[in-house]
């Protein structure tokens, strides 16, 4: 089959981009994401495991998810949606989102998926700059489109009602270059942006699902994140399906011990989580009470510690692989799933075969292997940067180290802020930490934490003189945050991402101020 190989040397020998259309019923002409994830497989297989957070369970097939997305495409079509319009889907994970998700891409529409539990303006903006038609939103949410915003609301508590009358069938009519997705950035460094996905997309994430998810046949996918983000709609639910893998989901307040009781009962061999999530199954002291049959694990996101990759390594083997890219740019490093392959903790990986990246310094040039620099991808025969920064080894092998807004430079050290912020959370009096780059008339930047105490914590200088020593001993002598402020909640986006830019501009906006 298409994209299977035994080895990296093998891959590496007869990979070729062309390749990835063998995995897939239509072609450059005629293509569409539904057709390629839903329609086409065995309808009694299981196509959705939902585990909900009261402990309740619901599985789906994929047949019955195929008439139930035919059935929305002809009411969409009923209600005057045509082609090209776009239908805000405002869900968390539940079968409702998928028949909505999928049949709208089937009926040809654009698909906009928002994270349900955003604000009023969070919302009005997707959907006004989206240009969405339609929104689709659960009965309890639907006070969050503003009543002055005019699009029409279907209720999800009511949608499979409303479609019960509708034709099961419904003959998909895109090409590949037809716009599918308008995905909005979670927004770390600025106003959220929309990036747009046409039915193209399918065959790129089907390559990444191989190498990088190690998706084989019989495995079953279980993915945490929103399908309002890229990680949950492009692997949580698109790529699994491309190969007929039934794909699980949580819905609701997360709750560790539910996760693995979900895990255990669906029969979960292949997982992805975000760091937050791994490290909330080792905290609960639960992982080994499940009977799991976990063989592959993966992330994306914010970096992993060091002791979480060490526990699942030590309780089943198991390395936790990353990729490495962004919302703009695609994953363009992978922590491949191939025989031959060795982890290197700390790394996202290698270079996609076909990828060239380089590391660059101040003035574009690259440096050498090891030195920390700005990240930027040969693209149309010169270097575009990326925005983030990181290094490569002598290996080749890269180690991220943040967006390049979220490095501190001072007296001429470049540092990360992930690395002080994980040492500073170690300590018994902290909670959460966050750091930026404060400025300082010699230095440039100085290193700044904002703390989350501890309930109960002595937030005295006598702390702060402690937690300046803490991380000065266990890093190294320009990393110790030279200021200490502590606060009571930190900025983050909807999906749990440090907003530091907020913080930064914050600290910049006070010493303008003063000076």
């Amino acid at each position: 089959m298409a994209l299977d190989y035994t080895s990296l040397e093998e891959a590496k020998r007869l990979f070729n981009w062309s390749e990835r259309w063998g995995a897939f019923d239509g072609g450059p002409d005629a293509l569409n994401i539904t057709q390629e994830c839903v329609d086409r497989h065995y309808r009694e297989n299981i196509a959705v495991f939902l585990q909900n957070s009261d402990g309740s369970r619901e599985t789906y097939t994929f047949g019955e998810l195929s008439d139930w997305t035919s059935q929305y495409a002809n009411m969409l079509a009923a209600r005057g949606v045509k082609p090209g319009d776009r239908v805000a889907v405002v869900l968390n994970p539940s079968i409702e989102y998928y028949i909505a998700f999928f049949g709208t891409l089937k009926m040809g529409a654009v698909v906009v998926p928002c994270y349900p539990l955003l604000g009023p303006d969070g919302i009005s903006y997707r959907i006004t700059s989206a240009e969405a038609k339609l929104a689709v939103i659960s009965n309890e949410r639907e006070h969050i489109i503003p009543p002055e915003l005019k699009i029409e609301r279907l209720l999800a508590d009511d949608l499979r009602t409303m479609i019960a009358a509708e034709s099961g069938q419904f003959e998909a009519q895109t090409s590949s270059d037809d716009l599918a997705v308008i995905q909005f950035s979670s927004g770390t460094t600025g106003q959220p942006k929309q990036v747009l996905y046409t039915h193209h997309a399918v065959t790129i994430t089907a390559v990444f699902v191989k190498f990088w998810i190690g998706l084989k046949p019989g495995d079953r996918f279980m993915c945490t994140s929103s399908p309002a983000w890229g990680h949950g709609i492009w692997y949580g639910t698109v790529g699994p399906m491309i190969f007929g893998n039934g794909i699980g989901a949580y819905s609701g307040k997360f709750e560790t011990e539910v996760l693995l009781a979900g895990m255990e009962a669906f029969g979960t061999t292949v997982a992805s989580f975000i760091p937050r999530v791994y490290k909330m199954i080792m905290d609960s002291g639960q992982f080994d009470k499940y009977d799991l049959k976990l063989r592959r694990l993966t992330y994306a996101g914010d970096a992993m510690e060091d002791d979480v990759v060490d526990f699942f390594q030590e309780q089943r083997g198991l390395s936790i692989a990353s990729s490495y890219g962004n919302t703009e740019s695609g994953p363009i490093v992978i922590d491949c799933d191939f025989k031959g392959w060795t982890h290197r903790k700390g790394s996202a990986g290698k270079p996609f075969f076909i990828t060239r990246i380089g590391i660059l310094d101040d003035d574009g040039n690259e440096v050498t292997p090891g030195t920390v620099g700005e990240v930027a991808v040969w693209r149309n025969d010169r270097w575009n940067p990326i925005g983030d920064y990181g290094f490569l080894d002598e290996d080749d092998y890269f180690f991220p180290r943040g967006r390049s807004d979220d490095v501190i430079k001072s007296s001429g050290y470049r540092i990360g802020p992930f690395e002080i912020e994980v040492t500073l959370e170690k300590h018994p009096s902290v909670e959460k930490a966050a750091v930026v780059g404060s400025p300082d008339e010699e230095r440039g930047q100085i290193v700044k934490a904002f703390i989350i105490p501890k309930k109960g914590a002595d937030t005295s200088q006598r702390l702060v003189d402690e937690l300046k020593a803490f991380v000065k001993g266990r890093l190294s002598m320009h990393e110790y945050p030279k200021e200490i402020e502590f606060v009571d909640e930190l900025p983050e986006t909807p999906d749990g991402k440090l907003k530091r830019k907020v913080l930064k501009s914050l600290e910049y906006e006070r010493k303008r101020k003063v000076a």
